[in-house]
Parts: structure tokens; C-alpha cells; sequence
């Protein structure tokens, strides 16, 4: 059994670091089309190289921020009228962190609109080449949060109950064949990690040390996932291997969520 996606074009936002930059490889690996997204042209033209020595099929690069929607959107119907798309990614970095009732208005529209409005609109752009493809598979890289809102992060836990909630609602309206689920990584060692608990800790007043070790204490595995193991878990929803799984959030956490 086999992650193999020749043939298939995958969309992969966030490209460039973290979470995205291993799903790319992981991607490579399993001989796909490339187009990889992020807002740094230079970063994506090294991964592209990279990317394509480690077994793609092709690599093409869009430098694009998903809070200029109508930009982004643009883009995205190029990229689509030269090659349809089998598989799409829907991963950005999340709104700072700090309590909801600091958060003011433009925080949490700015939020939705990066997190939920674009993939959106993205999404019904790339739909009707999949519906007549027979195949195809959207991801959204979302966050724990979906299950158990997480203390310090108000904005992101709303927005991205609202990606589960839109993801779950689309699942039930998209034909046999394409299919839509989120992947919700637990702590995880990469750079977006690192900046929330410094954060965490400047408003406690503790090290960035001591807000890890906290963490930890919850997760059964007592270590921070990597991102390859999250990639890994983004892969396999890609590939025909996760046919009849649909609608699903999935959590690769350690462990750390106690809900059912």
C-alpha cells in the first residue's frame, strides 16, 4: 500500500516553511504535480529545486498572501485554467495569539478571511475540474482547537471551529470522488510553534521553557510531533488510499486531546 499520486496536481498553500514545506516533500516523494504557495517569491524558487530533485513530477511556484483575497483568487484561476487540480492544501498561519475579549473587530474579520473566505473561494474554483476528474481530495491543516478550544489563542479558536464546521457542511454537498477533511496537528516543533509560546510567555510573565514543559505535561507521547509526522497524515488523505474517508478531523496531536 502506497502514498503513489503520479498524475495528480496538488495546491499546496503555505509551501514554504513548517508544516507546508514537509507536506511539499511529501508530496515529491509520492511523484506528484506541484504548485506550492506562499508570499515569498525567493523561498519558493530554492523549495521548487529542491522539490524537484526529491521525485516530483513538476513544480510551479505562485506567490500569494491569502489576506489579499481578490489577488490570490486571481492567481488561483491561471493556475487552474493551465492544469486542473486533483488535490488542493488549505494551510496558513493562524491570527496572534492573546485572549478573545482583547481581540478587536478587524482581528477576527482579518482572521475569517484568511482562514475560512479564501479557501472558499479557492475551493469553487478548483471543484469542477475534480468533479470531472472523478478525483479529488481538499485538506485544510487546521488545529486542535477544532475539539478543545486552546487558552491564550481566541481569535484562531473561533476561525477554525469555522473551517471544521465549513469543511463538515462541504463534505455533504461534494459528488462521490472528491472529498474534504482537516488534518489538526497537537504542538509541533516548527517556527509558528516556537513564536506562540514566547508569546504565551511574555503575557505570563514565564519562559518560553516553562510555557513548553506545561505543554507537554498534557501530551501521553511528552515531546512536540514533528512535521513530517503531520505531513504524513496530509499525504495519506490525499491519496487514493483514503477514498471512503470523508468529512473527518483528524488529529495528530500525541495523544493531548482528552475529548472522544
Amino acid at each position: 500500500m502506497q502514498m503513489d499520486l503520479g498524475g495528480k496536481h496538488v495546491l499546496l498553500f503555505g509551501a514554504s516553511r513548517g508544516i507546508g514545506r514537509a507536506a511539499a516533500f511529501g508530496f515529491a516523494s509520492a511523484r506528484a504535480r506541484l504548485t506550492i504557495v506562499a508570499r515569498r517569491q525567493d523561498a519558493l524558487d530554492l523549495l521548487a529545486g529542491e522539490l524537484t530533485k526529491a521525485g516530483a513530477a513538476g513544480v510551479e511556484t505562485l506567490a500569494a498572501d491569502l489576506d489579499e483575497r481578490d489577488a490570490t483568487v486571481a492567481k488561483v484561476r491561471e493556475v487552474v485554467a493551465r492544469a486542473p487540480v486533483h488535490v488542493l492544501v488549505n494551510n496558513t498561519g493562524g491570527p496572534p495569539g492573546g485572549p478573545l475579549l482583547e481581540a478587536d473587530e478587524g482581528a477576527i474579520l482579518k482572521a475569517m478571511g484568511r482562514l475560512v473566505l479564501t479557501p472558499h473561494a479557492i475551493t469553487k474554483l478548483v471543484v469542477p475540474a475534480m468533479v470531472s476528474a472523478g478525483y479529488g481530495r481538499i485538506i485544510n491543516v487546521v488545529s486542535t482547537s477544532v475539539k478543545e478550544p486552546i487558552a491564550g489563542l481566541g481569535v484562531s479558536n473561533i476561525c477554525r471551529a469555522a473551517v471544521a464546521g465549513w469543511a463538515k457542511t462541504l463534505s455533504r454537498e461534494l459528488p462521490p470522488g472528491v472529498t474534504i477533511n482537516n488534518v489538526l496537528p497537537g504542538y509541533t516543533d516548527t517556527e509558528r510553534m516556537l513564536e506562540l509560546r514566547e508569546g504565551a510567555g511574555k503575557r505570563r510573565g514565564i519562559s518560553g521553557d516553562a510555557v513548553l514543559a506545561e505543554w507537554l505535561s498534557a501530551v501521553p507521547e511528552k515531546r512536540l510531533g514533528t512535521a513530517d509526522e503531520i505531513a504524513a497524515a496530509i499525504v495519506f488523505l490525499a491519496s487514493p488510499l483514503a477514498s471512503f474517508i470523508r468529512g473527518v478531523s483528524l488529529a495528530a496531536d500525541g495523544g493531548r486531546l482528552q475529548s472522544i
